[in-house]
């Protein structure tokens, strides 16, 4: 199935108004950009590039979606016959995957004619605001986490095609794997997965289901023991496994506590290596709160797939120039910034991030340190070769977190990691 039914019906409602009135096929460029970031957030991440690419090369009405249109009374037969033929033929450049945003970054920019592009807007939205959503939280997640892998499990609570790309996401932020074996197939990530408490429970006695997982699966499995009694589990899974088990598994109960208790039991069976994992509805502020616990991996689901408290990432998509021509926007609190924008990211000496400069139809004056931020993604409709990979792009972000000052990793409330300051047509702008 393409990709063309993916969108709202007001945008092919103005589609056909702007093909009887000859607006249609003004130059135009579109925009996207968060005016906010999430309450208590301090910077956003950039994800789904990837898939966007993808999904607007493939962006077709085929015969069943225009028979429904039809149908439904949705277009007329010229708006019909037109949207047979489409096929984007713009331009769109944008920040990197794994790219940091701020507020009023352009994130997205899509030139075309205005039929071509504003087609566009609900799957570019769609996609962006989910992904960018899901990979600030896991960010946020990996943060907290300091170095310890956290594994994300989160599929059985959103929408299927959701999990997939949730997944890819938190991969992206620096995840370690996932549970999704469709994430594992569509996009190369590490999966990870042992057993639930159903198994356990299927089995007469908890030693037999511990002694069924590690026959078929080895030593280096990872044993859920709090099934029934946490302290008698990880007896019996030791006796099961011997001292070298890799990993136990603990999904409920004051984790830190049992943390604690369940080292110093595993140390005195002889399971010194043995591993601890730790899961239960983990966000950020819970990862965190774990950092002097002596636990070894996290499992995360719920709270990441759902962006942990912010499932949308808030960003728009707005009309900023037609035919080489600012256009405004002066809605009370929802006023835009014409003309198309170019970014750069400025740097002390060391390294450290200090502001991003968005100029409004001109290139920002360049100084050292200066890191442009846009980049093409589509010419003519094409995807430009060689885009940077996942395991690029999580690179990418890596190095883009390191940069920010401190302060900017902080999980309470405050300013975004650095200002954004607005140049061209008028004194510079802070937001």
């Amino acid at each position: 199935m393409g990709t063309a039914l993916l969108t709202d019906h007001y945008e092919l409602t103005m589609v056909a108004a702007a093909l009887r009135d000859g607006t249609a096929n003004r130059r135009c460029t579109f925009e996207v950009f968060a005016r906010r970031l999430p309450a208590g957030r301090r910077y956003g991440v950039v994800a789904g590039i990837g898939r966007l690419i993808e999904a607007v090369a493939e962006f077709r009405f085929g015969d069943e979606e225009l028979a429904f249109l039809r149908e439904h009374g949705v277009v007329d037969s010229d708006t019909a016959a037109w949207l047979s033929r489409y096929r984007f033929t713009g331009d769109i450049d944008g920040y990197a995957e794994g790219e940091l945003y701020f507020p009023g970054s352009p994130i997205l920019t899509v030139t075309s004619t205005f039929a071509e592009a504003v087609v566009l807007e609900t799957l570019i939205l769609s996609i962006l605001n989910h992904d960018c959503a899901v990979a600030a939280a896991a960010a946020r997640m990996v943060t907290a986490a300091r170095g310890r892998p956290i594994i994300e499990m989160g599929s059985r609570r959103t929408h299927e095609e959701a999990a997939v790309a949730a997944a890819r996401a938190a991969y992206l932020a620096g995840f370690a794997s996932t549970s999704n074996l469709m994430a594992g197939r569509r996009y190369g990530i590490p999966t990870a997965g042992t057993a639930a408490h159903a198994f356990t429970l299927v089995h007469d006695h908890e030693a037999a289901a511990f002694a069924s997982q590690v026959a078929a699966l080895g030593t280096g499995t990872t044993l859920l023991v709090d099934t029934y009694d946490i302290a008698e589990g990880i007896r019996r899974a030791i006796a099961v496994a011997g001292p070298d088990l890799r990993a136990i598994r603990i999904d409920s109960g004051d984790l830190a506590v049992l943390a604690q208790q369940s080292r110093e039991l595993l140390d005195s069976l002889g399971a010194v290596d043995t591993r601890i994992v730790v899961s239960g509805d983990l966000d950020e502020y819970s990862i965190a709160a774990l950092a002097a616990a002596p636990v070894d991996a996290y499992g995360a689901g719920t709270a990441v797939v759902t962006g942990s408290g912010a499932p949308t990432a808030n960003l728009v998509y707005k009309l900023v120039e037609v035919d080489g021509r600012p256009v405004v926007k002066r809605s009370e609190d929802k006023t835009t910034v014409g003309g198309r924008k170019i970014a750069v990211r400025r740097h002390k000496p060391t390294g450290t991030a200090t502001e991003e400069v968005v100029a409004s139809q001109a290139e920002p004056e360049r100084m050292p340190g200066d890191r442009p931020l846009q980049r093409p993604l589509m010419r003519g409709g094409v995807p430009v070769p060689d885009l940077p990979s996942l395991a690029d792009s999580r690179e990418h972000l890596r190095e883009c977190l390191i940069s920010i000052p401190w302060e900017g990793l902080k999980l309470s409330a405050g300013d975004p990691a650095i200002p954004v300051t607005f140049v061209g047509g008028k004194e510079p702008v802070r937001a």
